[in-house]
């Protein structure tokens, strides 16, 4: 099926990013108009011509998430009303992936599932995010998803550093494999991080498998939330004598305590993309360093549009 052309429409998360991404991609920015009334209720006008047109709706569900995410779920709604041809929800960042199973078989909600529900319920008929927390979120959907990656802006940066003797650090057992593509990437040794977690969004290092005496270490995750895991693992690699420590993260969440956690750890930088906004105290501080996504956005929704491969994007 063919669609007349390209739109792209956002609401009120990330509007810099959508900008960037539209003049990327030299289109106009869909207009419409995304507020509240005065209860809070969200209210979705569009404010130009969407029939048959291949249309996204680039917004990331972070904070405030639920808010952000009934903003896309509207817009969604009002898109296949007006006879959009084709809808995808792009969220660079996909709120909730953290509730993508039940630890131990406890009694939660698999959060991810009912979102991937929520969305294709209200008419989304692709997904496109960036650095899925886990990637069988995709098999929660039952239409296509492209999960892209943020790898080759990270990559490209640390290539232009050039950082000295550097060893990358997986911060716990599960980003290994990550860790070890790579560490096979940059030509890198490899160390881990083992370490227990007594409760959620609390971390305690135990251990370091590898030797990082004198090394800058490098620690790539797909998000950093409370900044805790990762501010133990600077702390804990200078105590194991490592020259440097810096981090590569996806996601900026950020939440809490973070920016003062930060400022009072080993971590002597801390590089992010723009999948989500930066709030003024991150913007502030000078250990945080922010990367664009615009462009890799642009090219994965031009060829999304054009019925090109994604996947080639990221080839090796």
């Amino acid at each position: 099926m063919s669609y007349d052309s390209l739109m792209v429409f956002t609401g009120n998360a990330n509007p810099k990013l959508a900008e960037a991404v539209a003049q990327h991609l030299h289109i106009h920015l869909g207009r419409a108009t995304v507020g509240r009334f005065s209860d809070g209720e969200v209210m979705v006008e569009l404010l130009e011509n969407v029939r048959g047109k291949d249309v996204f709706v680039l917004q990331s569900t972070c904070a405030p998430t639920n808010d952000n995410l009934m903003e896309v779920m509207v817009m969604v709604d009002a898109l296949k009303r007006a006879s959009a041809g084709r809808i995808t929800a792009a969220l660079p960042y996909f709120g909730y992936a953290r509730q993508d199973r039940r630890p131990r078989s406890a009694r939660v909600a698999i959060t991810a599932k009912v979102v991937a529900d929520m969305l294709s319920s209200a008419g989304v008929d692709r997904l496109l995010t960036m650095d899925l927390h886990s990637d069988q979120i995709q098999g929660f959907f039952d239409i296509p998803v492209d999960n892209i990656y943020a790898s080759p802006i990270l990559l490209s940066d640390v290539w232009k550093q050039n950082y000295p003797n550097l060893i990358v650090v997986s911060p716990d057992v599960g980003g290994v494999v990550r860790a070890r593509a790579l560490a096979k990437q940059l030509d890198a040794d490899l160390a881990i991080i083992d370490k227990r977690r007594p409760k959620p969004n609390v971390a305690k290092v135990m251990n370091i498998i590898g030797d990082v005496v004198g090394r800058t270490c490098l620690i790539m995750d797909d998000m950093v939330d409370t900044a805790n895991t990762l501010c133990e693992a600077a702390n804990a690699l200078k105590e194991k004598g490592a020259a440097r420590v810096l981090a590569y993260c996806t996601h900026p969440v950020l939440s809490g305590p973070a920016i003062e956690r930060i400022e009072n750890s080993a971590l002597d930088e801390l590089v992010v993309t723009d999948t989500i906004p930066l709030s003024e105290a991150a913007r502030n501080c000078k250990r945080i360093r922010q990367l664009s996504t615009a462009e890799l956005l642009a090219e994965t929704i031009r060829r999304i549009n054009n019925e090109e491969s994604v996947s080639s994007l990221f080839t090796e």
